[in-house]
């Protein structure tokens, strides 16, 4: 391993250097402010007068310039050294902070350098890296999550494929159709999960283009796509709203309502259930800004508060893990346990925010805030 010279202490020493290089110099200002204002207009010898002799301007230089070259020598030494010793004191917290960026390099993100006292600059230096320490410890934990729970998601058609396969070898009577029925549906289970992360991958990364779109529009185009299913499952189906345009990625904001109301439809009543998308324009939070609201409320079962915030969360309903693909077979409407992550990744990339509450009467309520493009 390379050794070198410790930054703090670099630092410190180009510091200390300042500081007396400063003093010598503010010493050397104020010598020459004698010399021009006294010393010039002091005759060259000696003059006698009544009282005795008045030293000349030789006499003086004779006498003050040891005197000046002691004083700047003292200046020197003392430059130096409060110069290392104040430099010292306020380069104090940077070995700590060089310390948590060193950890961090490592792999250790739980690291945190809570510094304490005044908020300087190196205060609020501190704070900003133990926040982004804070953030990338929190993404990390959820890439590992995500990629666990896709490997898994993925693993589960192949296994499902593989034994179908075993089991249509082992019985050669087993009907051809049927097989290969429940194969088209694994197989188009697989690849609706592998859009889905691609989908999601992209949304996280925001390579996409910005266009004008309108997001009532939008929303009336997914109820529409959607209402076969309603009408199925005995869902009742409404979209209103006024004029609410945004700048984004038009494919990516349709399947986010796309996404929306298909969870709302899917995740409700047995019977008698409702879902309704509003799309309108709302003062933003910021002064003098607005905002695009899109809300998709549905009637269902009542939701624990608590188990809410887990709604995003990849392959995840709820507290519990999305149903198998062996389950969700049996439903060709069922999702892949994207829906609500990839949502809230697209709001995310196009600076929105997402609201999840549930209803009293049960159910769940969605709002999205988009900002508006207005102008």
């Amino acid at each position: 391993m390379r050794v070198g010279r410790s930054p703090a202490s670099s630092v410190r020493l180009k510091l200390a250097l300042s500081y007396a290089g400063f003093l010598m110099l503010a010493g050397g200002l104020l010598l020459a402010v004698v010399w021009l204002f006294l010393l010039r207009y002091v005759p060259p010898d000696a003059i006698e007068t009544r009282s005795g002799f008045v030293p000349g301007r030789d006499d003086l230089l004779r006498a003050f310039a040891p005197a000046a070259a002691w004083a700047l020598v003292a200046l020197l030494v003392f430059g130096l050294l409060g110069g290392w010793i104040l430099a010292g004191r306020m380069l104090a917290p940077l070995p700590r902070i060089t310390e948590a960026a060193r950890l961090a390099t490592n792999g250790s993100l739980s690291h945190r350098i809570r510094l304490t006292g005044p908020r300087d600059e190196f205060r609020e230096l501190a704070d900003a890296f133990d926040a982004m320490l804070a953030r990338l410890e929190a993404h990390v934990a959820e890439q590992q999550r995500f990629a666990a729970n896709a490997s898994h998601e993925l693993r589960t058609p192949l296994a499902i494929t593989q034994t179908l396969l075993d089991v249509a070898r082992d019985d050669p009577g087993r009907r051809g159709d049927e097989l290969v029925e429940r194969l088209r549906v694994v197989n188009a289970r697989a690849i609706d999960l592998t859009e889905a992360l691609l989908l999601l991958s992209r949304a996280d990364r925001r390579s996409f283009e910005r266009e004008r779109v309108d997001l009532s529009l939008l929303a009336e185009d997914a109820v529409e796509t959607l209402l076969p299913l309603a009408e199925h499952r005995g869902i009742a189906l409404e979209a209103s709203g006024a004029f609410a345009p945004v700048t984004g990625s038009p494919p990516l904001l349709l399947q986010l309502t796309v996404n929306l109301v298909h969870n709302a439809i899917v995740h409700n009543l047995a019977e008698g259930g409702f879902v309704r998308v509003e799309a309108s324009v709302a003062d933003a939070r910021e002064a003098g800004s607005r905002a695009a609201v899109l809300v998709v409320e549905n009637s269902g079962e009542r939701l624990d508060p608590r188990a809410i915030a887990t709604l995003t969360e990849p392959f995840q309903r709820g507290a519990e893990r999305v149903r198998s693909v062996t389950d969700a077979v049996e439903d060709g409407h069922a999702g892949v346990g994207l829906g609500l992550a990839i949502v809230d990744s697209i709001v995310r990339a196009h600076d929105g925010t997402l609201v999840l509450e549930p209803r009293a009467a049960g159910g769940l309520r969605v709002t999205v805030r988009l900002p508006a493009a207005l102008s």
